[in-house]
């Protein structure tokens, strides 16, 4: 237990941590792979090179401190980082690791403001928080591998069927090897993908959302073949995402974590939006499936793509909107070409906006699901803003390292 002066410390370091907190995470980063470049088996490098893995671990610790006296409200961000740590395989014995660079990157950006009293502290908050994190984790392991088909780690699953969705999006149909069962999951959870790309010294972690309901026998994931963006000097093609695509074809096997995820659909009878962007649309339409077979409730499923020749799943969400009583689908393509035929291919040019979207949406209170690039994302929240949905009805998952606490610490 952390001594509540220990505590009181920790709050003080808050304005410390808006400040150089972003700064002490580039070191941590920098140091923790240096001295151990085995974890970039677990960690995207990626990440660490636009520099959104520090961005998200800084705030992280940000959302910690301010809330240290409060961790029940902080419930939200721990499980969904507990869930993505389990995809990742971290273990108790990644800790001591980790929060040996964390101090010493506090004490290497704050030199003589890092006192022994404060270093003490940020010692015992880091222990109480490996202590959450690992006590969840653990459980998550358990549950993962005692359910019907479950298992530990990553097993080989085979592809039955590879399916390209659209110029960008290619779908994986995996089975067990042994013709098993496979674990249930949540619509909207994600399957944990390990590869090692030939000349790569390290193996890559990737999570792909799965695209369809459970079914006991198959999985199916949907991957979007990344390319560099073009304003970063130096980036890459998505090297999993290309590997997947150019090199993994059926009657292969691709490794395989079960499922993980908290961004699920929650149980009420209110009405749902779900929001997605791009490559987004793969928690949405597997939640839109679930939806439209399983449930009454009102469905508008928002989707929003680059073009027709982006658009996958197109004829799936007709047949969805079709089989549910109350669902509505509406389109958004921002680019079209006169061979579109809006009402059939599209139904709004452009990106969303609130003008465009307020005519649709259900007059009473609604759960709003969101998924996609972060571009997207923070236009779907300037448009939830504008309609004043309560942060409560608002549930997310960014594609890239995700900031999940600025939710939180509004809520809070």
């Amino acid at each position: 237990m952390m001594l509540q002066q220990q505590k009181e410390i920790v709050q003080a370091t808050v304005p410390v941590l808006q400040q150089y907190g972003e700064a002490i995470t580039t070191v941590f980063y920098t140091t923790l792979f240096e001295e151990n470049p085995s974890l970039f088996n677990i960690f995207n490098p990626a990440n660490q090179q636009n520099g959104g893995q520090a961005r998200s671990l800084a705030a992280s610790i940000l959302a910690y401190a301010a809330h240290i006296d409060r961790l029940d409200q902080l419930g939200g961000m721990v499980n969904r980082i507990t869930h993505k740590h389990a995809s990742l395989e971290v273990q108790p014995e990644h800790y001591p690791i980790v929060g040996d660079h964390l101090l010493r990157a506090i004490r290497t950006v704050l030199g003589d403001a890092a006192t022994p009293e404060v270093i003490d502290a940020w010692a015992a908050a880091y222990g109480q928080l490996a202590e959450i994190m690992t006590g969840v984790e653990q459980k998550l392991y358990t549950d993962g591998r005692s359910q019907l088909g479950g298992w530990a780690g990553y097993t080989p699953l085979t592809v039955e069927r590879k399916v390209v969705e659209s110029d960008v999006i290619t779908s994986f149909h995996l089975v067990s090897p042994t013709g098993g069962p496979l674990p249930t999951f949540l619509p909207g959870q994600y399957l944990g993908v390990k590869a090692q790309v030939p000349d790569s010294p390290f193996e890559q972690i990737r999570q792909y959302s799965l695209s369809r309901v459970p079914n006991g026998r198959t999985y199916r994931i949907s991957v979007k073949r990344e390319s560099a963006p073009a304003h970063i000097a130096a980036a890459q093609n998505g090297l999993i995402s290309n590997h997947l695509h150019e090199s993994v074809h059926e009657g292969d096997t691709i490794l395989a974590h079960v499922p993980q995820g908290d961004f699920v659909l929650r149980d009420n009878d209110k009405p749902v939006v779900l929001l997605s962007g791009g490559v987004g649309i793969t928690p949405a339409i597997c939640m839109f499936e679930h939806l439209a077979r399983n449930s009454k409730r009102p469905v508008l499923f928002v989707h929003a793509t680059m073009q027709r020749s982006h658009h996958a799943f197109s004829d799936e969400t007709r047949e969805l909107t079709a089989a549910h009583p109350h669902a509505r689908a509406l389109v958004y393509y921002e680019k079209v070409t006169p061979a579109d035929v809006q009402g059939r291919d599209f139904d709004v040019a452009g990106r969303i906006s609130i003008d465009s979207l307020r005519p649709y949406l259900p007059q009473q209170p609604a759960d709003f699901y969101y998924c996609g690039p972060v571009g997207f994302m923070g236009a779907v929240e300037g448009v939830l803003d504008s309609l004043n949905v309560p942060l409560a009805d608002r549930y997310s998952e960014a594609f890239a390292p995700d900031p999940s606490f600025v939710t939180e610490l509004a809520k809070a």
